[in-house]
């Protein structure tokens, strides 16, 4: 299972995270949106570690800007929470993904893709 799973998010916007994979979030998520109209899971090291250095870029580089626009824009933190692994779900980052109630989530190599099932 550890490159793909499908859930559906509970009425209070709340995503559950398999078991075997929670302890790739330990250190927290970051969602953002993403690209196109999904959105991106980061565990919060990966997001520390890869992303933000490259949000760093050039001050005057367009594309550089562009892209913090991209991913800061919504971008919410979080904890999973210690029962059940769940991470709640902006409703507005739903929205942008087209996400009502069934969450497919993908490996796109050292984060996640959350798109509408």
């Amino acid at each position: 299972m550890g490159d793909y799973f499908e859930r559906k998010l509970d009425s209070k916007r709340r995503l559950s995270i398999p078991a075997e994979l929670r302890d790739e979030f330990a250190s927290g998520v970051v969602i953002t949106k993403g690209f196109k109209n999904y959105l991106h899971l980061y565990p919060k090291s990966v997001w520390d570690e890869q992303v933000e250095p490259q949000l760093q870029g050039n001050i005057l580089d367009e594309k550089t800007a562009d892209l913090n626009v991209q991913f800061r824009m919504g971008k919410t933190e979080s904890a999973l929470d210690a029962k059940q692994g769940r991470i709640t779900l902006e409703q507005h980052l739903l929205d942008y993904a087209g996400i009502i109630h069934d969450v497919v989530a993908v490996r796109a190599g050292h984060y996640w893709r959350l798109m509408a099932k």
